[in-house]
Parts: structure tokens; C-alpha cells; sequence
């Protein structure tokens, strides 16, 4: 049997979406389907910096030091390419 987790997107209008669980999030949202916005989704340029609410592993080093660039005071900051979901989660859009 196959987890799944469910991705929705408070105070908007995209209605949530449902992806097995440890897929990387950008391979799943494109535009039709979330608020979040898409750079070069290898973790530098910061086009996906949302706030994320739920259970998810903690940033790798790279990506902490991109997050401590953009939002040094923000805990749920993370860039979404670099997000592996592993349970339900809110996401909202930020603008770094």
C-alpha cells in the first residue's frame, strides 16, 4: 500500500493536491496547481520560498544556507524544490 500526503494551500484558491509521500514537491507543482513559483529548482535562486506547516525532514546544508539568506527568522521557511513531503502538509507562498 502506497502513503499518501495531502498538500493544500491556505488562503488561496488551489485546492489541495495529493502525492505519495517522500516525492520531491516541485516534480508535482506546476502553476495550474499551486501559488508557488518555480525558478531554477536546484535551490539558489530562491523562486520557491514558501512556509511550510506540518512534518517534513529538516533542510540540507545547502539549502539552510540559501534559507538564512532569505529569512533567517522564519522556522517553517523552506524552498520548496528542495522539500521531500513526508506527511500532510499547508503551504504558503513567500516572498524572499
Amino acid at each position: 500500500m502506497v502513503d499518501l500526503c495531502k498538500i493544500s494551500f491556505p488562503e488561496s484558491n488551489f485546492a489541495p493536491i495529493t502525492l505519495e509521500c517522500n516525492e520531491n514537491l516541485s516534480e508535482h507543482l506546476k502553476i495550474q496547481n499551486s501559488p508557488v513559483l518555480f525558478g531554477c529548482r536546484t535551490g539558489i535562486c530562491g523562486t520557491c520560498l514558501v512556509e511550510i506547516i506540518g512534518e517534513i525532514p529538516p533542510p540540507q546544508p545547502n539549502e539552510q544556507e540559501i534559507l538564512e539568506t532569505l529569512t533567517a527568522n522564519n522556522p517553517h521557511a523552506r524552498l520548496a524544490c528542495q522539500v521531500h513531503v513526508t506527511g500532510n502538509v499547508e503551504i504558503r507562498r513567500l516572498e524572499g
